[in-house]
Protein backbone atom coordinates (compact mmCIF):
# COMPACT_ATOMS: atom_id res chain seq x y z
CA UNK A 1 0.00 0.00 0.00
CA UNK A 2 1.76 3.37 -1.11
CA UNK A 3 2.23 5.81 1.89
CA UNK A 4 1.56 9.32 1.33
CA UNK A 5 3.40 12.26 2.11
CA UNK A 6 3.96 15.91 1.75
CA UNK A 7 6.50 18.65 1.93
CA UNK A 8 4.81 20.30 5.15
CA UNK A 9 6.11 23.99 4.26
CA UNK A 10 4.28 23.99 1.13
CA UNK A 11 1.56 24.48 4.19
CA UNK A 12 2.73 27.15 6.12
CA UNK A 13 6.08 28.29 7.58
CA UNK A 14 4.66 27.22 11.09
CA UNK A 15 5.65 24.06 11.98
CA UNK A 16 2.06 23.46 14.05
CA UNK A 17 0.18 24.47 11.20
CA UNK A 18 2.39 22.31 8.81
CA UNK A 19 1.39 19.35 11.08
CA UNK A 20 -2.39 19.92 12.13
CA UNK A 21 -3.61 20.37 8.47
CA UNK A 22 -1.00 17.21 7.25
CA UNK A 23 -2.96 15.33 10.07
CA UNK A 24 -6.58 17.12 9.17
CA UNK A 25 -5.93 15.62 5.38
CA UNK A 26 -5.40 12.08 6.73
CA UNK A 27 -1.44 12.00 6.17
CA UNK A 28 0.94 10.04 8.56
CA UNK A 29 3.98 11.00 7.37
CA UNK A 30 5.36 14.89 6.26
CA UNK A 31 8.80 15.78 4.40
CA UNK A 32 10.55 18.52 6.27
CA UNK A 33 12.26 21.08 4.41
CA UNK A 34 11.83 23.89 6.71
CA UNK A 35 9.89 25.45 9.60
CA UNK A 36 9.57 29.01 11.10
CA UNK A 37 11.14 30.37 7.93
CA UNK A 38 14.49 28.40 8.82
CA UNK A 39 15.70 25.42 6.62
CA UNK A 40 15.93 21.66 8.50
CA UNK A 41 19.47 22.21 8.15
CA UNK A 42 19.80 25.14 10.16
CA UNK A 43 17.06 24.61 13.06
CA UNK A 44 18.95 24.67 15.84
CA UNK A 45 19.18 21.51 18.68
CA UNK A 46 16.21 22.86 20.52
CA UNK A 47 14.04 23.38 17.75
CA UNK A 48 14.81 19.80 16.01
CA UNK A 49 13.59 18.80 19.56
CA UNK A 50 10.24 20.77 19.21
CA UNK A 51 9.65 19.18 16.05
CA UNK A 52 10.41 15.45 16.98
CA UNK A 53 7.98 16.32 19.92
CA UNK A 54 5.30 17.81 17.66
CA UNK A 55 5.64 15.09 15.08
CA UNK A 56 5.02 12.33 17.97
CA UNK A 57 2.22 14.88 19.38
CA UNK A 58 0.11 14.80 16.29
CA UNK A 59 1.29 11.13 15.60
CA UNK A 60 3.12 11.69 12.24
CA UNK A 61 6.87 10.59 10.74
CA UNK A 62 9.31 12.18 8.60
CA UNK A 63 9.54 10.40 4.87
CA UNK A 64 12.42 12.68 3.80
CA UNK A 65 14.61 15.04 5.09
CA UNK A 66 14.32 17.59 1.59
CA UNK A 67 17.42 19.00 1.75
CA UNK A 68 18.85 21.78 -0.50
CA UNK A 69 22.06 19.78 -0.52
CA UNK A 70 23.87 19.77 -3.97
CA UNK A 71 21.57 23.25 -5.16
CA UNK A 72 24.80 24.68 -5.20
CA UNK A 73 26.70 25.95 -8.55
CA UNK A 74 29.31 23.20 -9.74
CA UNK A 75 31.91 25.39 -9.58
CA UNK A 76 31.65 26.46 -5.76
CA UNK A 77 33.48 25.28 -2.91
CA UNK A 78 32.46 21.26 -2.03
CA UNK A 79 33.98 21.02 1.54
CA UNK A 80 31.11 22.70 3.08
CA UNK A 81 28.21 21.10 0.50
CA UNK A 82 29.75 17.78 2.38
CA UNK A 83 29.45 19.44 5.72
CA UNK A 84 25.75 20.18 5.06
CA UNK A 85 24.81 16.17 3.96
CA UNK A 86 26.43 15.46 7.02
CA UNK A 87 24.24 17.94 9.24
CA UNK A 88 21.02 16.43 6.71
CA UNK A 89 22.03 13.37 7.71
CA UNK A 90 22.39 14.15 11.68
CA UNK A 91 18.53 15.22 11.24
CA UNK A 92 17.17 12.59 9.59
CA UNK A 93 18.60 10.14 12.42
CA UNK A 94 17.37 11.95 14.91
CA UNK A 95 13.31 12.36 13.57
CA UNK A 96 14.17 8.55 12.26
CA UNK A 97 13.95 9.47 8.26
CA UNK A 98 14.80 6.88 5.98
CA UNK A 99 15.66 9.51 3.16
CA UNK A 100 17.23 12.76 2.55
CA UNK A 101 16.73 14.60 -1.08
CA UNK A 102 20.21 15.88 -3.02
CA UNK A 103 19.99 17.85 -6.16
CA UNK A 104 23.16 17.60 -8.91
CA UNK A 105 24.61 21.08 -8.38
CA UNK A 106 23.73 23.97 -11.06
CA UNK A 107 25.49 24.71 -14.73
CA UNK A 108 26.87 27.79 -15.73
CA UNK A 109 24.08 29.45 -18.39
CA UNK A 110 24.64 28.59 -21.95
CA UNK A 111 27.28 25.28 -20.96
CA UNK A 112 27.37 21.94 -22.56
CA UNK A 113 26.68 19.84 -19.41
CA UNK A 114 29.37 17.63 -20.64
CA UNK A 115 31.44 19.54 -19.89
CA UNK A 116 30.95 19.47 -16.01
CA UNK A 117 30.07 16.18 -16.42
CA UNK A 118 33.32 14.50 -14.22
CA UNK A 119 32.70 16.53 -11.83
CA UNK A 120 29.62 15.95 -11.16
CA UNK A 121 29.98 12.57 -11.13
CA UNK A 122 33.35 12.89 -8.47
CA UNK A 123 30.99 15.18 -6.56
CA UNK A 124 27.94 12.26 -6.46
CA UNK A 125 30.11 9.62 -5.62
CA UNK A 126 31.30 11.93 -2.81
CA UNK A 127 27.78 12.29 -1.29
CA UNK A 128 27.22 8.62 -2.03
CA UNK A 129 30.11 7.82 0.23
CA UNK A 130 29.17 9.60 3.28
CA UNK A 131 25.95 8.81 3.00
CA UNK A 132 26.81 5.07 3.16
CA UNK A 133 28.70 5.59 6.73
CA UNK A 134 25.31 6.35 7.71
CA UNK A 135 22.72 3.82 6.32
CA UNK A 136 20.36 7.01 5.06
CA UNK A 137 19.64 6.76 1.17
CA UNK A 138 19.98 9.71 -0.75
CA UNK A 139 17.43 10.17 -3.62
CA UNK A 140 18.58 12.40 -5.99
CA UNK A 141 16.23 14.63 -7.54
CA UNK A 142 16.06 16.18 -11.49
CA UNK A 143 15.41 19.66 -11.23
CA UNK A 144 15.65 22.10 -13.72
CA UNK A 145 19.36 23.96 -14.51
CA UNK A 146 20.80 21.10 -12.66
CA UNK A 147 23.14 18.41 -13.96
CA UNK A 148 20.59 15.94 -13.51
CA UNK A 149 17.94 17.83 -15.17
CA UNK A 150 17.17 14.84 -17.99
CA UNK A 151 16.52 11.54 -17.89
CA UNK A 152 20.19 9.98 -19.37
CA UNK A 153 22.22 12.14 -17.15
CA UNK A 154 19.75 10.92 -14.27
CA UNK A 155 20.77 7.52 -15.35
CA UNK A 156 24.44 8.54 -15.75
CA UNK A 157 24.51 9.56 -12.35
CA UNK A 158 23.39 6.50 -10.72
CA UNK A 159 25.18 4.05 -12.81
CA UNK A 160 28.19 6.24 -12.46
CA UNK A 161 27.91 6.33 -8.54
CA UNK A 162 27.00 2.75 -8.06
CA UNK A 163 25.69 3.01 -4.47
CA UNK A 164 23.13 1.32 -2.93
CA UNK A 165 22.72 4.25 -0.55
CA UNK A 166 21.61 6.83 -3.89
CA UNK A 167 18.73 6.30 -5.84
CA UNK A 168 16.04 8.50 -7.26
CA UNK A 169 13.49 11.10 -6.28
CA UNK A 170 10.54 11.04 -9.83
CA UNK A 171 9.23 14.78 -10.24
CA UNK A 172 7.38 14.78 -12.78
CA UNK A 173 6.63 18.45 -13.31
CA UNK A 174 10.96 19.30 -13.45
CA UNK A 175 10.86 16.89 -16.52
CA UNK A 176 7.91 18.54 -18.32
CA UNK A 177 9.98 21.99 -17.06
CA UNK A 178 12.89 21.49 -19.72
CA UNK A 179 10.46 19.93 -21.88
CA UNK A 180 10.10 16.33 -21.80
CA UNK A 181 7.30 14.12 -21.71
CA UNK A 182 7.92 12.51 -18.46
CA UNK A 183 6.58 9.40 -18.87
CA UNK A 184 7.53 8.54 -22.27
CA UNK A 185 10.99 10.12 -22.21
CA UNK A 186 12.60 8.34 -19.02
CA UNK A 187 9.94 6.19 -17.15
CA UNK A 188 11.53 3.07 -18.47
CA UNK A 189 15.07 4.30 -18.19
CA UNK A 190 15.19 5.07 -14.69
CA UNK A 191 12.57 2.78 -13.14
CA UNK A 192 14.90 0.42 -11.68
CA UNK A 193 15.93 3.37 -9.34
CA UNK A 194 13.34 4.84 -8.71
CA UNK A 195 13.06 5.25 -4.59
CA UNK A 196 10.72 7.60 -4.15
CA UNK A 197 7.98 10.08 -6.39
CA UNK A 198 7.25 13.77 -5.62
CA UNK A 199 3.57 14.56 -7.02
CA UNK A 200 3.77 18.00 -8.84
CA UNK A 201 2.54 18.03 -12.53
CA UNK A 202 2.70 21.53 -14.60
CA UNK A 203 1.98 22.73 -17.95
CA UNK A 204 4.24 22.41 -20.86
CA UNK A 205 4.09 26.10 -22.52
CA UNK A 206 4.32 28.01 -19.57
CA UNK A 207 5.42 25.71 -16.85
CA UNK A 208 2.79 26.68 -14.26
CA UNK A 209 2.48 24.40 -11.61
CA UNK A 210 -1.07 22.77 -11.65
CA UNK A 211 -2.74 19.86 -9.36
CA UNK A 212 -1.88 16.12 -10.45
CA UNK A 213 -3.19 14.85 -12.91
CA UNK A 214 -4.28 18.08 -14.83
CA UNK A 215 -0.90 18.93 -16.74
CA UNK A 216 1.48 17.65 -19.08
CA UNK A 217 3.54 15.32 -16.48
CA UNK A 218 1.66 12.02 -17.72
CA UNK A 219 1.00 11.43 -13.97
CA UNK A 220 -1.91 8.98 -14.55
CA UNK A 221 0.45 7.04 -17.16
CA UNK A 222 3.27 7.14 -14.24
CA UNK A 223 1.35 5.70 -11.15
CA UNK A 224 -0.30 3.36 -13.44
CA UNK A 225 3.01 1.62 -14.52
CA UNK A 226 4.40 1.82 -11.10
CA UNK A 227 1.41 -0.05 -9.69
CA UNK A 228 2.26 -2.49 -12.33
CA UNK A 229 5.99 -2.60 -11.24
CA UNK A 230 5.07 -3.27 -7.11
CA UNK A 231 5.83 -0.19 -6.23
CA UNK A 232 5.61 0.20 -3.26
CA UNK A 233 6.89 3.79 -1.45
CA UNK A 234 6.12 7.28 -0.88
CA UNK A 235 4.23 9.81 -3.10
CA UNK A 236 5.17 12.99 -1.52
CA UNK A 237 2.93 16.39 -2.21
CA UNK A 238 5.23 19.01 -3.78
CA UNK A 239 2.35 21.21 -5.21
CA UNK A 240 4.02 24.39 -6.16
CA UNK A 241 0.69 26.16 -6.43
CA UNK A 242 0.91 29.13 -4.63
CA UNK A 243 4.49 31.56 -4.57
CA UNK A 244 8.02 29.16 -5.86
CA UNK A 245 11.15 30.44 -5.27
CA UNK A 246 15.10 29.31 -5.51
CA UNK A 247 14.70 26.56 -2.76
CA UNK A 248 11.24 25.42 -2.56
CA UNK A 249 7.77 26.88 -3.13
CA UNK A 250 4.38 27.48 -0.90
CA UNK A 251 0.76 26.81 -1.61
CA UNK A 252 -0.97 27.52 1.79
CA UNK A 253 -3.32 25.10 3.63
CA UNK A 254 -6.07 25.34 1.14
CA UNK A 255 -4.08 24.61 -1.93
CA UNK A 256 -2.55 21.78 -0.31
CA UNK A 257 -5.15 20.58 0.37
CA UNK A 258 -6.74 20.92 -3.29
CA UNK A 259 -3.63 18.98 -4.20
CA UNK A 260 -4.21 16.23 -1.89
CA UNK A 261 -7.48 15.69 -3.28
CA UNK A 262 -6.36 15.77 -7.30
CA UNK A 263 -4.01 12.97 -6.09
CA UNK A 264 -6.35 10.98 -4.05
CA UNK A 265 -9.14 11.36 -7.01
CA UNK A 266 -5.98 10.30 -9.69
CA UNK A 267 -5.34 7.45 -7.45
CA UNK A 268 -8.53 6.15 -6.78
CA UNK A 269 -9.62 6.63 -10.10
CA UNK A 270 -6.53 3.72 -10.89
CA UNK A 271 -7.75 1.69 -8.39
CA UNK A 272 -4.76 2.02 -6.21
CA UNK A 273 -4.50 1.58 -2.17
CA UNK A 274 -3.18 4.28 -0.36
CA UNK A 275 -2.32 5.60 3.26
Amino acid sequence: MWKLSGIADEISDDLVEQFRVSRSLGLSYVELRSAWNTNVLDLSHDQLAVVRSQLKRHGLRVSSVASPVGKISITDEMAPELDRLRRAIHVAEYLDAPYIRIFSFSLPDGCDPATHRDEVITRMKAFAEVGEQSGVVLLHENDKGLYGATPERCLDIIESVRSAFLALAWDSANFVRVGLRPFDDGYVMLRPYLAYVQIKDAIFESGTAVPAGRGDGQLPETVRALSDDGYDGFLSLEPHLGTAYQLGGLSDPELFAVAHGALRSLLESEGISYR
